[in-house]
């Protein structure tokens, strides 16, 4: 599933002691919960239903037999994700929305899907181009590692239309400082766009913790900025609440201080290069 473009960094250990190898990759290409109590005024708002259009851009041909890549389509989608985003936040206004049950959007990957979900139907992969878009879940635990990683693997001929562009897994046979500087090394890869799965032990939950990077890494200020929702906690009367984050920005170091733990890591998910518009769409 993975396709790895650009020049790539593999690190192979073979961890006799456990039984497994982890595996360390970076590609350079072009949660859980704060369990404080408080009296807020809580707000859940209804979801956005209405989506967030994309720039009208020149559409892609596609005969339904073999598709040709539109290069504009791409960006459309990654425009559409983070307008909506943005449009979410603003309808929030700063208020802390549930995110306790299955169906609540503010739950970390709830939103990140729906950011995908709400503008997926638009766009197909010019490799399967009658097959519509889906975006996996998170993966579950494993004896090697921590549930959040990464996401279930699914085909792109299933719809899947993410490559793992990056991916940092804490290796015991390395030490502390070699760990840091391999993760970090893995968050300058990020690009806008990227969907970014992490699980993690942080200041505000430990666990699994999905969001969207809207810009490019800054390499001079060695900051990301992200969008999210329920990185930032708070339970009132046992229910949980969340908070939507939108141009969040954090150095590197914050996010490898959060993942680079043992059994921990996390992946970047970067859209295929062939997104095309589907059928009847611009």
């Amino acid at each position: 599933m993975k396709r790895l473009a650009a020049a790539v960094l593999v690190l192979l250990v073979l961890c006799t002691g456990h039984g497994f190898a982890v595996q360390i990759t970076i590609t350079k290409t072009n949660g859980d919960v704060e369990t404080t109590t408080n009296t807020d005024i809580i707000s859940n708002t209804d979801a956005d239903t209405d989506g967030n259009a994309a720039p009208e851009t020149s559409m892609g041909t596609d005969d339904g037999t073999a598709a040709s890549t539109d290069t504009n389509a791409r960006e459309a989608l990654i425009d559409a994700i983070i307008n909506t985003a943005k449009t979410t936040y603003e309808k929030a206004n700063g208020r802390w929305q549930r995110a306790q049950y299955s169906g609540d959007i503010y739950v970390c990957k709830n939103f990140s899907m729906y950011l995908f979900n709400q503008n997926k139907s638009r766009f197909r992969m010019a490799e399967y181009p009658k097959v519509e878009l889906v975006i996996p879940m998170n993966s579950e635990d494993t004896a090697d590692y921590n549930k959040g990683v990464g996401w279930a693997e699914v085909e792109a001929s299933e719809g899947n239309p993410f490559d793992a562009a990056a991916e940092f897994r804490y290796n015991p046979d390395l030490s502390a400082e070699e760990n840091k500087a391999l993760a970090r090394e893995f968050m300058m890869q990020v690009q806008r766009g990227d969907y970014f799965q992490m699980s993690a032990n942080y200041y505000w939950g430990t666990g699994p913790h999905s969001l969207v990077f809207i810009a490019d890494y800054d390499s001079v200020s060695q900051t990301v900025h992200w969008t999210d929702s329920n990185m930032k906690t708070k339970k009132v009367n046992g229910i949980n609440y969340g908070l939507v984050q939108y141009d969040a920005q954090k150095e590197i170091d914050w996010f490898v201080d959060a993942f680079c733990h043992p059994k921990r890591g996390a992946t970047l998910y970067r859209l295929r290069d062939d997104i095309i518009f589907a059928d009847g769409q611009k």
